[in-house]
């Protein structure tokens, strides 16, 4: 087991202030396989002062140098592969290959997507008679989630970093190791003392301070809607801009004129994948009525292939576990009918839970309202277009969703009626240039492209 007992602030690796640790568990066998400081309001209060004094320097480092530094940091990345897959292995029981194609390689796409979007953004154009200037936002306070957890953190740095911002990280404490493996590449690319600081620490104590501290200018947080409504008001009633990624619960909308077994084959996968630990995961699978039985049918089956295990990883922790099966004992509660899985421990070691299908789920049962966060898949069924939309809307989400039709006109023209800030359509690929985030309680803001680099800019308008 390795024992961490330092947070990289102001440039350096320093010991926590307090005595309090955080054990980090592999959660495909339970076993403790690291500990890392849990960071006070203290270690919060020396961060966020390390960002705010090497702000005025990174904040005039000419565009051009913040994008070499960037892509110095993706190539550092590129080059830690391997050691990012095993880390996020080890500590969210991804499988190899999804840790290194997703997790290890996703990031590094985001990270180059910034360098190049620092090196060709206007941060100055002219309007009339006047100049307007993009200026950052000051220091930026980012809380990021466990399942995707580099993802999220270059997510919220790299645009950070490319607008001249400094940056006080809060990582999940599920996952911190491949964090530290983040801040080891800042380190190593020479991106200036402060401007990005990591801070290990439990939400309620570290993520608190940093969304209370009166020297960050602007909150990121990726989590739940009940985490980031509490947050969001603690940063409002600071007067602090806030930027929230919250959950999720999308529709996969499968037209009588599509292709059924492909839209239903990647409607499980897109379901499964990550073990269902996905904010934007398509987990109401929206079938028209006589086309149901046989998607229902054609979904069991698609299900049965993802092997606790072996094709899909366990959940992050035992309470994820307990809580995913609780919802599986709701559904079979409610009425709804198993097709595939259930509640049972499919292993004798380890926080996987089965793969599972619901049939017969209706749109106000709990399994088609509310955020599950695993492996399980309602299949509702409707009776026209008019029926889809409503069933579609008919949540308190709009962070994604899918769209299946004969053709991609068809699909778009559907699209356009959701309540939902993502829409693939036919299968479309995900793309690390456009906006991502949500309508109604799934968030406020957007994240990656040029869409996410405006959420920590903020404008001056010069008049002459």
């Amino acid at each position: 087991m390795k024992q961490h007992d330092a947070m990289y602030i102001g440039g350096s690796w320093r010991p926590a202030e307090g005595s309090g640790t955080i054990e980090v568990e592999n959660p495909a066998d339970g076993q403790v396989i690291a500990t890392v400081p849990a960071g006070s309001a203290q270690d919060v209060d020396a961060a966020v002062r390390a960002a705010r004094a090497a702000l005025p320097g990174w904040a005039a480092t000419p565009p051009e140098e913040r994008a070499d530094r960037l892509a110095a940091l993706r190539d550092q990345l590129m080059a830690r592969t391997d050691e990012i897959a095993a880390t996020v292995t080890a500590e969210l029981g991804a499988p190899p290959k999804l840790s290194r194609v997703v997790h290890a390689g996703l990031p590094v796409a985001v990270c180059g997507s910034y360098a190049e979007l620092a090196r060709t953004t206007a941060f100055e154009e002219r309007i009339g008679n006047s100049t307007v200037l993009l200026e950052p936002v000051g220091v930026v306070g980012a809380i990021t989630p466990w399942n995707y957890p580099l993802h999220q953190v270059v997510a919220k740095v790299a645009p950070a970093l490319a607008a001249g911002c400094t940056v006080v990280l809060k990582p999940a404490e599920d996952t911190p190791l491949v964090a530290r493996l983040f801040a080891e590449c800042v380190d190593a690319v020479g991106i200036p003392a402060g401007v990005f600081n990591l801070v290990t620490g439990l939400g309620p104590v570290a993520g608190r301070a940093l969304a209370e501290h009166d020297g960050v200018d602007l909150l990121s947080f990726t989590g739940s809607t009940a985490v980031g409504r509490r947050l969001g008001a603690l940063a409002g009633g600071a007067v602090k801009r806030v930027a929230l990624e919250l959950g999720g619960k999308s529709a996969n909308v499968i037209l009588p004129s599509a292709d059924l077994a492909k839209a239903v084959k990647v409607g499980v996968a897109n379901v499964m994948a990550n073990s269902g630990q996905t904010c934007s995961a398509w987990t109401r699978m929206l079938v028209h009525t006589d086309q149901y039985d046989e998607a229902v049918e054609r979904a069991a089956a698609a299900a049965s292939a993802y092997v606790p295990g072996e094709r899909i990883g366990p959940l992050v922790n035992a309470r994820q576990r307990d809580r995913v099966r609780g919802y599986i004992e709701q559904g079979i509660a409610e009425g709804a009918r198993l097709v595939v899985g259930g509640p049972e421990a499919p292993t004798p070691v380890g926080y996987y839970v089965h793969p599972t299908v619901f049939a017969d789920v209706t749109p106000e049962m709990t399994l088609a309202q509310e955020e599950i966060f695993g492996p399980v898949l309602s299949v509702l069924r409707y009776e026209d277009e008019d029926d889809a939309v409503r069933i579609a809307n008919g949540t308190v989400y709009g962070l994604a969703g899918a769209v299946w039709a004969g053709d991609d006109a068809e699909a778009v023209a559907f699209a356009r009626r959701l309540d939902t800030g993502q829409v693939d359509i036919n299968g479309g690929r995900f793309n690390p240039l456009a906006p991502f985030g949500g309508y109604k309680h799934s968030g406020v803001g957007r994240e990656l492209g040029a869409h996410g680099l405006a959420e920590y800019l903020q404008t001056k308008s010069l008049q002459f």
